[in-house]
């Protein structure tokens, strides 16, 4: 029970740390439904819980290794900044109109779109293996101690990101769509903002 809660607190307090993937999904509850936006928070659940198993497994040392993380970190940079330019062209291209926003209930598009969005990001699973090393070490854990710690910490995504979905449909309704669209376009420039910083920063140490 004291690792399930540890590892709990822990993932809380990791996600205080909020980053585009955050805004991307409270974005996405205000445009479409409140089950949009859990299919989303399940998405990232589903990505953190893979990333931790890896981790767990150890398959996380490979992502250390300076030609993977190069070449994946590159990668994502790319794919967060396309991210970003189809949701600023989705309201250059469109007038979206509030009943299209609220009644759009393609559910397999929401999972897909914060899915891929969450596994460009490779950094997830050197972050996780680094945090389970340090909880061997500093609790010795064992290998299904680390198991629980893990499912504690994936489950806090779930707790928090549910959280957040739930307080953002309650509002919602009073939110104006110029409002909305607003936030689109922020969250659209979030996106290309930290890939091409990523991108500039994996660019500039392999020089």
């Amino acid at each position: 029970m004291k690792i399930f809660k540890n590892g709990l607190i822990t993932g809380l307090l990791l996600q205080l740390a909020v980053g585009p993937v955050f805004f991307f999904i409270v974005n996405l509850t205000l445009q479409k439904t409140i089950l949009d936006g859990f299919v989303a928070v399940f998405a990232v659940t589903l990505v953190d819980y893979l990333y931790i198993t890896l981790a767990i497994l150890g398959i996380g040392k490979l992502f250390e290794k300076k030609k993977v993380k190069r070449i994946f970190s590159i990668v994502s940079s790319i794919v967060l900044m396309i991210f970003g330019v189809i949701l600023i062209k989705g309201i250059l291209g469109s007038n979206i109109s509030i009943n299209v926003a609220t009644d759009s209930k393609n559910l397999l598009t929401s999972f897909t779109s914060v899915f891929f969005l969450t596994i460009s990001s490779p950094m997830t699973i050197v972050f996780f293996t680094s945090l389970f090393t340090a909880k061997t070490v500093q609790y010795n854990y064992a290998k299904r101690e680390l198991v629980i710690f893990g499912f504690a910490t994936g489950l806090a995504t779930f707790i928090f990101l549910g959280l957040t979905v739930f307080l953002s449909s309650l509002i919602k309704g009073n939110i104006p769509m110029l409002l909305i669209q607003f936030l689109n376009a922020l969250v659209g420039c979030l996106l290309i903002g930290y890939g091409a910083v990523r991108l500039r920063t994996v660019l500039k140490n392999s020089v």
